[in-house]
């Protein structure tokens, strides 16, 4: 196992079992209950520590000693845990301690590992143990306490260890056994009155049990192996297989070839330098150098990289809405590898997507992330620009997500976006990686929206001249907050008063592939009966696919606070209305004033020179206004319908649109 890549093989921990095997059997002995059955229980549960494949060790303690075998600590921690977990037999009597077996543990790591308490503390807790300070504290009664009265015993010192008031030898370590398989310094499990002192435990039959298990294990492996070379014989042979059928031709062949077996190579991955943003003539997700604790961990990057490519059937899999899952064309771009909560991470970028590969760190902990297991994750990213390539998403857990930011970042915020006063926000530390701290993720359940999470970013002056604006909206890309025709970032006043109005709404084009949320005032309107001042907002979710955007209209009449949600009047999707090429809009509502009197109002874009309201339930009959506003007495079920003329004579493109009461 090499301390660089903290990777485990099976061969390694084969060989590492079979040189030990002694020590760990004694060890699972120790810890375990009393009982018939207690020698084998040790075997089964130290040959169960075998890994079936090839294992990240990254979060697992590290050795104190120079001279001590990586593969054996990782190997004793696997068979401390299966000991500690393994359930109390129906022969045990109930009077019989809990918590026995973590003080047994700590006893059997101190006397017979001859380990120091600190790195005793830290193996328990490494193997769940909720208290290893109790467990250490019993350890210690035990080892002070006299020895046990038993009419078997052979000697003073050879107490069984399950025969005392705490279930734990009561006397100093047995006498120590030079050549003893377990190492220097080891001893033999003391037998307890009338029974077996754990046979097998070293010598040569114990070596033969261990060879044996290794042998069988590797005998399992061949056999699978000729199994799938006969298959892939079969294939070659004429089988139909993969280039078979009628939809060979659509279905992604086989990671094969020169180029194919290149881009699967994680020494070819491309790797920018640090600070060549600074020069670089775009700055985007090209420009990000690699950046995290795993960037030179080969052998993480080529799982990465193979799961890109062919992702087994145990892997979890999420593309964007019009995201391609096929593998990158050529060796694509590393831009993060790293450890974060529990999780190994990776982020690679091909030019137009960006992927995202995650791996438990111990996939038998029991954590979230074990739970979760191995996930693919991908994203357009086609035309990203300096402001779009701000951050990703590198994690998104227990309701936080977390950002790596661009290099050329200064200051990261945290803002509330129903807030228009929270300008600076509060400041996200950031690692020397780039990665932020944890910001929460907004509650989407209808009517909880009393906050919404939003992403304030500062660059530096050569790459990002303006603070820009995202929020979550399910993707990797954050979504970015743009005000006004000229789609600038939603950071002014009067942006973030239409925003702090719109944010609730914006769980509608969650995972929804959206690249940016554009809001734009295209109506002011002054309200009967003395109410104040409207705004008609169009806000449109733009994707990065293209197709699919997401339109909506909004009426924000004064409101007693500045985030309470403006009435939504019309929802449009895959449609041009409110993008860069169509400014015509127009909508209207039944709204009823202060005063409790019922009015239709309807508003056009700036272009809009008449509207017309036609219908039933209108007061005085057909309504007409000179100017891209309209405000007519109606009955509370008036059925309406709006028409407009624009500056050059002509109607809208869209039809004349239906007057209903607001979401």
């Amino acid at each position: 196992m090499s301390e660089r890549t903290a990777t485990l093989d099976v061969e390694q921990a084969e060989l590492a079992l079979v040189e030990h095997y002694g020590r760990l059997v004694r060890l699972a002995y120790c810890v375990l209950e009393d009982g018939p059955r207690r020698a084998p229980a040790a075997h089964a549960v130290t040959c169960g520590a075998l890994p079936r494949r090839c294992t990240s060790t990254a979060a697992l303690p590290r050795p104190r000693a120079a001279d001590e075998d990586p593969v054996y600590v990782w190997l004793r921690l696997r068979v401390l845990r299966a000991a500690l977990a393994r359930p109390r037999g129906p022969w045990l009597p109930r009077s019989l301690p809990r918590g026995g077996a973590p003080a047994r543990a700590a006893y059997a790591l101190r006397h017979l590992e001859r380990m120091a308490d600190p790195d005793i503390r830290r193996l328990l807790r490494a193997a769940h143990v909720r208290d290893p300070d109790a467990a250490l504290a019993g350890a210690r009664a035990a080892a002070s306490a006299p020895p046990a009265a038993g009419p078997a015993a052979p000697e003073a010192h050879a107490a069984d260890p399950s025969d005392t008031a705490t279930d734990l030898p009561q006397v100093p370590v047995p006498p120590q056994v030079p050549d003893s398989p377990g190492g220097p310094g080891a001893s033999a499990p003391a037998a307890g009155p009338g029974r077996e002192p754990c046979p097998l435990c070293g010598g040569g039959d114990g070596v033969r049990h261990a060879l044996d298990t290794v042998r069988r294990r590797r005998r399992r492996r061949r056999s699978g192996a000729a199994a799938l070379a006969a298959l892939v014989c079969c294939g070659l042979l004429g089988v139909p297989g993969d280039t078979w059928g009628p939809d060979a031709a659509a279905r992604p062949p086989l990671v094969r070839g020169s180029d194919a077996e290149h881009a699967l190579d994680p020494s070819a991955l491309v790797r920018a330098r640090a600070g060549s943003w600074r020069r670089a003539s775009r700055t985007d997700f090209g420009a990000w150098p690699a950046r995290g604790a795993l960037t030179r961990d080969e052998s993480l990057l080529r799982r990465a990289l193979v799961t890109w490519a062919q992702p087994r059937a145990d892997v979890r899999v999420q593309a964007a809405p019009g995201t391609p899952k096929g593998p990158p064309p050529g060796p694509p771009q590393l831009l993060y590898a790293g450890r974060l909560a529990g999780t190994a991470v990776v982020l690679l970028y091909d030019g137009l997507r960006v992927a995202r590969y995650t791996e438990p760190l111990d996939p038998d902990d029991g954590s979230a992330a074990a739970e979760d297991g191995v996930s693919l994750e991908l994203a357009r990213t086609a035309g990203a620009g300096t402001a779009e390539s701000g951050a990703l998403v590198v994690t998104r857990r227990g309701g936080e997500v977390r950002y790596l930011t661009a290099p050329w970042i200064t200051r990261a915020a945290r803002v509330d976006l129903l807030d228009p006063a929270d300008e600076a926000g509060r400041t996200l530390a950031r690692g020397a990686d780039g990665v932020t701290g944890p910001v929460p993720l907004p509650v989407t359940l209808p009517r909880h929206c009393e906050s919404w999470p939003g992403l304030a970013l500062w660059g530096s002056p050569g790459a990002a001249r303006r603070p820009q604006l995202y929020t979550d909206l399910g993707e990797l890309a954050p979504a970015r907050l743009t005000d006004g025709a000229e789609r600038a970032p939603a950071t002014g006043a009067a942006a973030r008063r239409r925003l702090a109005r719109t944010a609730c709404h914006l769980p509608a084009v969650l995972d929804r592939g959206v690249r940016a949320v554009n809001s734009w005032q295209f109506a002011r309107q002054r309200l009967p009966d003395g109410d104040g001042e409207a705004a008609w907002v169009c806000t449109r979710a733009a994707t990065w696919r293209g197709a699919g955007a997401r339109v909506m209209t909004q009426f924000q009449p004064p409101a007693g606070g500045p985030g309470r949600p403006g009435a939504v009047t019309s929802r449009l999707e895959d449609s041009r209305v409110c993008g860069p090429h169509a400014r015509a809009v127009l909508t209207g509502l039944l709204w009823r004033s202060t005063e409790g009197r019922w009015y239709v109002l309807a508003a056009g874009d700036e272009d809009v020179i008449r509207l017309r309201a036609r219908g039933e339930g209108l007061s005085g009959g057909p309504a007409e206004a000179v100017d891209n506003t309209l405000a007519v007495r109606a009955g509370r079920e008036a059925s309406v319908r709006l028409s407009a003329t624009r500056r050059n004579g002509t109607d809208p493109t869209a039809p004349p649109a239906p007057v209903d009461p607001p979401d």
